[in-house]
């Protein structure tokens, strides 16, 4: 593997590096460092198409709230809040997300963040400085202004709701710190926008690493939809699109909406339409965005090392970009995964169907397909378990439903930051009626847990098998999996797709 492949967490923002990085314009690169020019002043992406500085000119930070730390301004061309995020599986990161979706916002304080992650505010703070070059509270201060200035160039939300939606909890304070940090008002560059309006809806833009393997995930999301609560259509142009309802909590409150997801494959970025009345949540609603389509995977990185695998390689050439389809909804996933065991897929879907009309919400949407919200824990958990019965399943896993909307009702599906996969499976299998299997899958893709491998799963252990007529046992398959690690996430979903392609 050449140098120029290594993730930015192993070169340690070697200079020369980045430089041919930087002046190749690698799109494997962008979110993995930004460059400060001190010519300019300015701080871009790697992908930033200006005319290249010269190397002498430029300084390499790990994250856009270094750069800023060190004077610099975001770049209105390339706009680095477009960036995706580097994830890496550690608890750094696992706070840095937590915050990035919010989790310093409003009347959220750093003991209690600290207090979550089982760590002293001190330890906190040197954790974050030691991997971030700032304190917690100067990266939250960045995501905020950030996505401030991505909510002024992409909406047309007014002064307030845009300072409440991007976490301010006053507009004075949004107008004085964006000025002292960008050397212009709000209002400036606002004006700078032609924007085309539409009361009803605010649209948003979120970028990735190409390549993406759009279809794919589409495929493989309509093949699993909750109907009534989920949908996946083709628009009059006939690009697909997936469309979802939307609740989220707010002060206390429950807001209800719908988003819509679609694809713009030359901008390399997803459009993200959202009813108005979810402006209070925006953030974290396109953090859970970013978490269901996979838009931080790195697929260059991933690709290359599940390559050394011939089978994979394979898969990877018929499908490159190949992401892990996340959730919208932790708990929402959960329920289905469990009313798949021992069934198929499509009497799997059957039945989330049947329980949506039974417990779910009813909602009005734009989209004919979307006309519920999936039942709140708390609400299946208060239900007996005769009435879950009665959607068509047998009593066992009824009874199991029943014990997971508890769990979750309890807040014990809401994972601390930094969590492990083992503690997360285990935790899960203690619910009664979840095996490793179900544990697993959830953790793959509720969780984002980029190495969980349910290798129970008869389609994997077909596909992994070199004898079309045979399959590896779930020993067999852990066996071999072990060379994938820490990706063994994608490689479940190579195999699976492979299986679909060659039985159809």
């Amino acid at each position: 593997m050449s140098e120029i492949s290594l993730p930015i967490s192993i070169m340690k923002l070697d200079h020369a590096t980045c430089y041919r990085a930087l002046c190749a314009k690698d799109s494997r690169f962008d979110g993995e460092f930004f460059v400060g020019v001190s010519t300019t002043g300015i701080y871009c992406r790697p992908v930033c198409r200006v005319k290249t500085p010269r190397a002498s000119s430029c300084t390499f930070y790990p994250n856009a709230s270094a750069a800023e730390a060190a004077g610099f301004r975001p770049c209105l061309r390339c706009r680095p809040e477009l960036a995706p995020y580097a994830i890496q599986q550690n608890l750094a990161h696992a706070i840095w997300q937590r915050i990035a979706a919010g989790g310093l916002n409003g009347d959220q304080h750093m003991d209690d963040l600290a207090r979550l992650v089982g760590l002293s505010t001190r330890q906190l703070q040197r954790l974050m400085q030691a991997h971030f070059g700032v304190s917690p509270i100067e990266l939250a201060q960045t995501t905020r202004l950030l996505f401030a200035k991505k909510l002024l160039q992409e909406t047309d939300l007014s002064m307030t709701e845009l300072a409440f939606a991007a976490g301010f909890n006053s507009v004075r304070r949004f107008n004085a710190l964006f000025l002292a940090r960008y050397g212009m008002a709000p209002s400036t560059l606002r004006k700078n926008n032609k924007l085309v309006t539409n009361p009803d809806l605010i649209t948003l833009r979120l970028a990735y690493r190409a390549p993406f393997a759009w279809d794919a995930m589409l495929d493989y999301l309509a093949t699993r939809l909750i109907a009534g609560v989920e949908t996946v259509e083709r628009a009059d142009n006939a690009t697909r699109f997936y469309a979802r309802s939307v609740n989220l909590m707010h002060d206390q409150k429950t807001l209800q909406g719908w988003l819509k997801v679609s694809h713009l494959s030359d901008e390399h970025q997803l459009k993200v339409q959202v009813s108005s009345n979810l402006s209070p949540v925006l953030m974290p609603l396109l953090a859970q965005v970013r978490q269901q389509f996979d838009l931080d995977a790195n697929p260059t990185i991933i690709q290359e090392h599940l390559a050394a695998d011939p089978l994979l390689a394979k898969q990877i050439q018929r499908t490159p970009g190949l992401r892990v389809p996340g959730t919208f909804n932790r708990f929402e996933l959960a329920i289905r995964a469990v009313l798949g065991q021992h069934i198929s897929v499509a009497a799997a879907t059957t039945l989330a169907a049947r329980l949506v009309q039974q417990f779910g919400i009813p909602v009005t949407t734009p989209f004919a397909n979307l006309t519920h919200h999936f039942p709140e824990p708390i609400q299946l958990a208060s239900t007996t378990l005769n009435r879950i019965i009665q959607i068509g399943m047998p009593q066992k896993r009824a009874a199991t439903i029943l014990a997971l909307a508890k769990f979750a009702a309890d807040g014990d599906l809401d994972f601390a930051p930094g969590t492990s996969l083992e503690h997360a499976v285990a935790k899960l299998q203690a619910v009664a009626g979840i095996g490793r299997w179900t544990a697993h899958y959830i953790a793959l893709r509720a969780l984002h847990f980029s190495d969980a491998f349910p290798a129970g799963d008869l389609g994997l252990q077909k596909a992994a098998a070199s004898d079309v007529s045979g399959k590896l046992s779930e020993a067999q398959l852990n066996l071999r999996a072990q060379a994938w690690s820490p990706w063994r996430g994608y490689a479940a979903l190579l195999l699976w797709q492979s299986f679909r392609k060659e039985n159809p």
